[in-house]
């Protein structure tokens, strides 16, 4: 089975772990940190699972509801660039593989560079803007779940962002071989501003999580 055949998904996590730490680049730091983001997006789930239908928080049922469904696609979206980041690492890879003998085959193999490397930016980039929304939801959960699994939205906090970071680097490394100035420009002050809000939503769920234990 090829590097990019293998579905994450449907595989034993044993399997994902054991290919992340082989002699091979990829999975990576950017899947890795995916892997990473929908754990704090199942954390938050379950807390709306432990606050959700309970007499003493029917007040808020509804939110929690809303709360779940928004975790859980999070938590979808995460799992899809886990294997897409692998995808796009193994694309780029494949490009430089490619022939280089004559001027046509140069051209057209620094093309695919160029496409290949924006790919495997934009998947971190991806996985940074849902994980930050992973810390957003963190703090709904730490708020208005249950006070005994407040410690569960705390690290939902945690682990989002460490996702936000780590994915950020992944996207900082391709766009030192990027050569399309105005992507470069705007993809790192993205990044600049996730990273930024995502640190202090996690420090601000944590606030949270300590004044409740």
């Amino acid at each position: 089975m090829s590097d990019a055949s293998i579905i994450y998904a449907t595989e034993p996590l044993q399997v994902y772990l054991d290919d992340a730490a082989a002699n091979k680049p990829a999975p990576g730091g950017g899947s890795v940190s995916a892997c990473v983001g929908a754990l704090g997006a199942a954390l938050v789930s379950m807390v709306c699972n432990l606050t959700r239908g309970r007499e003493k928080y029917a007040d808020v049922e509804v939110e929690m509801t809303t709360l779940v469904r928004a975790s859980e696609a999070a938590r979808g979206r995460l799992e899809q660039l886990l294997q897409e980041d692998t995808t796009a690492y193994n694309g780029v890879i494949a490009a430089y593989k490619l022939p280089k003998e004559t001027d046509a085959d140069q051209a057209a193999r620094s093309l695919a560079i160029q496409e290949g490397l924006i790919v495997a930016a934009d998947v971190p980039l991806e996985i940074c803007r849902v994980a930050l929304e992973v810390c957003r939801l963190s703090k709904v959960a730490a708020g208005l779940g249950n006070p005994q699994a407040v410690t569960d939205a705390g690290i939902g906090a945690i682990l989002g962002e460490a996702a936000v970071v780590g994915a950020a680097l992944n996207v900082k490394i391709n766009l030192g071989s990027i050569k399309d100035e105005a992507y470069v420009q705007t993809a790192a002050a993205e990044i600049a501003e996730i990273q930024a809000e995502a640190a202090a939503l996690r420090a601000e769920v944590l606030d949270i999580t300590l004044s409740k234990l």
